[in-house]
């Protein structure tokens, strides 16, 4: 999973429902995207593309609940990766610590018959994660697009992310595109907004 990625700004949102195979995917601004733990005093860190991997002051972000499955795709991921209402999807999900506090939930959708018998399927997917499986299929994640937006937690994401009563929830969806422009991953992330810092940089 990669947090550095292009931010698109227009009002188009492959994460609304839309397709995102038209206006100007290719033309996405030089923005990065990067996220920390905020630790008094904040520290940013930036992230690599290929994979969410932070080490701060020797404190690995780590993974301690994984389950993969085959479902029918939700109508808006549908809807983004321009398939039928009924396609089936790889669905991995992940929660994710820092010393044992739960600080992100992340659900990768993608294609079943793009990624069906590789090791995406499997909950181990092997040195490079599931960006580096993709390219090996021949599907490369080179462009992305997030939206971002913040709310309350519902009492699930209350439970899982062990939130303090008042804590708001980040919530980042990401596409992720082919060179030609084709979805191959949609990700839809929540954050413990207390742990995190958004960090952007982009010129004028």
């Amino acid at each position: 999973m990669a947090p550095g990625a292009y931010v698109d700004r227009t009002p188009r949102s492959g994460c609304r429902g839309s397709n995102p195979a038209g206006g100007t995917r290719h033309k996405a601004p030089d923005r990065s995207w990067s996220g920390a733990f905020d630790i008094p005093p904040p520290h940013r860190q930036p992230r690599s593309r290929t994979r969410w991997s932070v080490d701060i002051e020797s404190r690995a972000l780590e993974v301690d609940q994984v389950s993969v499955s085959e479902e029918t795709a939700p109508a808006h991921i549908s809807a983004v990766m321009d398939l039928a209402a009924e396609a089936v999807m790889c669905v991995r999900r992940r929660r994710f610590l820092v010393d044992s506090k739960p600080v992100l939930l992340a659900t990768s959708y993608l294609p079943l018959s793009l990624v069906a018998g590789s090791a995406i399927t499997q909950e181990d997917t092997g040195p490079g994660g599931t960006y580096a499986r993709l390219s090996e299929l021949g599907h490369a994640p080179v462009h992305f697009r997030e939206e971002i937006r913040s709310r309350m937690p519902s009492p699930d994401e209350l439970t899982q992310l062990s939130l303090a009563p008042g804590t708001p929830v980040i919530l980042i969806c990401r596409t992720a595109l082919t060179e030609e422009g084709h979805p191959v991953e949609v990700n839809e992330m929540t954050l413990d907004a207390a742990s995190y810092v958004l960090e952007y940089d982009f010129d004028a």
